[in-house]
């Protein structure tokens, strides 16, 4: 009873299930753009690397002034004191979560149209509920079952792409890295959340307005990716980019990362139980059906054929069911803080 009144307070004081999910739709919009620049980009010449790295580049310098304009010399040093005072939490929630997933994104650009990656790239769905049990937390069977239809919505475009005239090797390149990215964001988004909230008995909590501040959260993973791209540079040694490349790299950027990224983890920040957690990860589905347009309309990509559209259903379908199948925080197992407050002593 003591847990039903906590949970029933939170949803009370904060933002509902409902706009937290809208909240990661619009952001999936402006994600939604890096698919459909990036292989516009690869289609060009331009090598994935340039496209991944510039992009956080770019961030680091716009969010800087962002932060600095907002809350000003004050805001930016809190930044660095937090940042310094765990640079290993910082370094390997962004270089995981930044690095490593966008790294995966932009090399699978090379071998797969954009709104076949942006489909594979909803495994992060099974990806987010394994990340979720890793911290502690659970998401109800109701939300697997779910997540199983998304998942064989996204093998059926990818069987309709190989079965259309994609080689195997093509399709290992664009699927692999994927998946990893799948796995990769959500466990740098997670350690972030667990940081802030206190959830997770593995990661010593963080408290600091910076957390408070959705672009400050952003600038810090994004500090903390900066190695992990000076040092995939290194190995890489790629031919310098063009100014086409640069210029489009700034629009994601901009697009992805400074409008998109902070209101995401503003979704996933705020929510406070595992359902509510994985639903708005769920709503990065609706980069399917944006990048599908984008390259319809921008890149003219010819329309898919009717089993990748029965599988783009399906993820849609998984998606709205995921979302609407349960109240906010339903059956999720409290988090440990909830715990905690509900059991003092």
């Amino acid at each position: 009873m003591e847990n039903e009144r906590v949970s029933r307070e939170r949803r009370t004081h904060g933002p509902g299930l409902g706009r937290l999910v809208a909240w990661g739709v619009l952001a999936s919009a402006f994600f939604s753009l890096s698919f459909v620049l990036n292989r516009a980009m690869s289609l060009s010449g331009g090598h994935w690397f340039w496209s991944a790295s510039l992009r956080y580049a770019a961030m680091l310098l716009i969010l800087g002034g962002w932060v600095g304009v907002r809350r000003g010399r004050d805001g930016l040093v809190e930044v660095a004191r937090v940042f310094r005072s765990r640079p290993g939490f910082w370094l390997l929630s962004g270089g995981v979560g930044f690095g490593v997933f966008y790294a995966g994104i932009c090399f699978a650009a090379d071998h797969t149209p954009g709104w076949v990656l942006a489909t594979t790239w909803q495994s992060t769905l099974l990806a987010s509920p394994l990340v979720l049990r890793a911290f502690g937390l659970r998401v109800p069977l109701r939300g697997v079952f779910f997540i199983a239809l998304v998942l064989v919505g996204i093998s059926l475009v990818n069987l309709q792409e190989w079965r259309g005239g994609l080689s195997t090797r093509e399709l290992v390149l664009g699927v692999v890295p994927v998946l990893v990215a799948a796995l990769a964001y959500p466990f740098g988004n997670q350690m972030l959340n667990a940081a802030r909230h206190g959830t997770s008995t593995r990661i010593a909590p963080i408290h600091s307005p910076a957390l408070v501040d959705a672009a400050s959260c952003v600038l810090l993973m994004v500090l903390g990716s900066v190695p992990f791209w000076c040092g995939l540079g290194l190995v890489m040694r790629p031919p310098a980019p063009s100014s086409s490349q640069v210029l489009q790299t700034l629009v994601v950027a901009l697009s992805s990362g400074v409008i998109a990224t902070p209101l995401f983890l503003r979704a996933r920040t705020t929510a406070s139980d595992a359902y509510s957690i994985a639903a708005v990860d769920a709503t990065q589905a609706g980069e399917v059906v944006f990048a599908l347009l984008g390259e319809v309309l921008l890149l003219g990509a010819p329309l898919p054929e009717a089993g990748a559209l029965a599988g783009l259903l399906l993820v849609i379908s998984g998606l709205v069911g995921f979302t609407l199948g349960s109240p906010a925080g339903a059956d999720a197992e409290p988090s440990p803080s909830e715990q905690e407050r509900a059991n003092p002593g």
